[in-house]
């Protein structure tokens, strides 16, 4: 006997709804039955990662400047997936972006104008963008498997950025740290208030805004849905399965490339070998849970930012390893996923299968 997944002829709307409530419930459990494990008291572990965190003065800026670079490489991503196109390398894209928004204050320290910093955004975005069009190229010129390519390119702008700032971009007066120099003033993003939140937080919001709009108002959304749900019928339409290929990585690539800039300008002023915790790949979680809605992916970039405070609130309070985020968003995005499933499908059991010489 084995298990075999049979798709529903009718699915329900109201579990489509809650399957992200369904799944945030059962990673608490499964993350109560993980705390017990590790010798802790579950519920106050529970409390020290999801509330503790919100409870402190400074919390709530923290949260926003993590969840900043969550939103907007997650929307970028749910046009991707919203299409059938599937980039996993975000967290490649906003390294690049990163990389080419620095050339600036690195290599110009004294070009400090108004432009300065507008030019280093604009830089950001292209950055990501070119990052993102090399796995499109390979799509649509040699039809080469996405997920692979976004992928490996990320581990690719990895390398090269720990190169950089332990090489040619190493901070000449940094007592051979392995970092650049410190953005000047021009190169900075300004803080929207006393503390580490900067003016990305706009820029999410107004990503959030401007997708919402595309996805529901506009022929664009219209063919990103056809070509992603019924990719046949978008042919017969007159829509580009390749256009949609390219269209979709640009995006993304440019809003993980404005997060990544955003990120160092703002948040870090300057490169290091490590610039990001994962957001890349967090995100892709946070665009699931937000149903591949810019809405949605507002709050779940907020929920999934929670867990980051709540990692190193963890690892301070209780002592534990600082792996722990990553195995309760790796739990969430199993259960997301897992709970997607049963919506569309029915587990029932079937025959033997087949082997040897009967197949």
């Amino acid at each position: 006997m084995r298990l075999e997944l049979e798709k529903r002829a009718e699915h329900s709307t109201a579990m489509a709804l809650l399957s992200p409530v369904i799944a945030l419930a059962l990673t608490l459990v499964s993350g109560a039955i993980l705390f017990a494990a590790l010798g802790q008291n579950p519920a106050e572990a529970l409390y020290v990662f999801f509330i503790e965190p919100l409870t402190a003065s400074w919390s709530l800026q923290e949260l926003v400047v993590k969840a900043t670079p969550l939103i907007l490489i997650g929307v970028g991503l749910a046009v991707c997936y919203l299409s059938n196109t599937w980039n996993i390398g975000g967290e490649g894209q906003f390294t690049a972006g990163a990389l080419a928004g620095s050339i600036l204050p690195i290599l110009f320290p004294d070009f400090q104008t108004p432009l300065t910093l507008p030019l280093m955004l604009l830089m950001g975005i292209a950055g990501g963008m070119a990052w993102a069009a090399i796995p499109a190229f390979l799509k649509v010129r040699f039809g080469t498997n996405e997920i692979l390519t976004s992928l490996m390119l990320v581990y690719i702008a990895l390398l090269l950025l720990d190169w950089l700032v332990r090489g040619p971009w190493r901070d000449p007066d940094g007592y051979n740290f392995p970092e650049s120099r410190i953005f000047s003033d021009a190169a900075s993003l300004p803080a929207l208030a006393d503390g580490r939140m900067h003016v990305g937080a706009i820029f999410a919001l107004i990503a959030v805004a401007a997708l919402a709009v595309v996805l529901m108002k506009s022929l664009k959304g219209f063919e990103i849905r056809v070509l992603g749900q019924a990719p046949r019928a978008g042919r017969f339409a007159g829509f580009s399965q390749n256009k949609m290929v390219w269209f979709a990585f640009l995006l993304s690539g440019g809003l993980a490339g404005l997060a990544g800039i955003s990120e160092v300008s703002g948040s870090i002023n300057q490169l290091t070998p490590v610039i990001s915790p994962g957001y890349g790949f967090t995100a892709i979680i946070v665009a699931f849970l937000g149903r591949l809605n810019p809405v949605g992916i507002l709050f779940s970039g907020l929920l999934l930012a929670l867990s980051y405070l709540g990692g190193e609130a963890a690892q301070v309070a209780l002592g534990i390893s600082d792996k722990t985020t990553r195995v309760f968003q790796g739990m969430l995005l199993f259960y997301v996923l897992a709970c997607d499933t049963l919506i569309l499908y029915r587990i029932r059991l079937g025959g033997p299968a087949a082997t040897g010489k009967g197949a």
